[in-house]
């Protein structure tokens, strides 16, 4: 929940306190707020227990979508490059399979399911492009308007 505040930030706001408060009511309002935050943290909680008795097993499906939102913010590039290379399992994000198990799965599990025909591959590849000229000397290189 904090995890952006550090030790100089709560100690500006422990001095801040200080200032404001005084030292003889400090320790008062300490203790007035750990008391609140106490029972706001009961409330929470109870509140997510009613939910769960009265939404049952729903409850888990409600919470699932947030669960997956979390799990993608959590994501950065490499994380998701190496998982992609060196994993063999299903990838959590997006359900399918990578690497050679999941080749071999995705084969599996096409050879099974009769519903869907599996597309066709092309019979000729597409031309490839010419290669690029150097510009000569003081020749100005093309420009696309709509790409800037």
């Amino acid at each position: 929940m904090f995890e952006n505040i550090g030790m100089w930030e709560i100690l500006v706001l422990v001095v801040a306190g200080l200032f404001i408060l005084g030292p003889e009511r400090l320790p008062e309002a300490a203790r007035w707020l750990g008391s609140a935050v106490r029972q706001v943290k009961e409330y929470a909680t109870g509140a997510q227990n009613h939910l769960k008795s009265e939404l049952g097993p729903e409850f888990d499906q409600i919470r699932q979508p947030l669960d997956d939102l979390r799990s993608l913010r959590s994501f950065n590039p490499r994380r998701a490059i190496t998982r992609t290379l060196f994993d063999d399992g299903p990838s959590p994000s997006n359900g399918h399979a990578a690497g050679a198990a999941g080749a071999a799965a995705a084969g599996a599990a096409s050879s099974t399911s009769s519903s869907t025909p599996a597309p066709a591959a092309p019979a000729d590849p597409p031309p490839a492009r010419p290669a690029p000229q150097p510009l000569a000397a003081g020749e100005q290189p093309p420009v696309d308007p709509d790409a800037t």
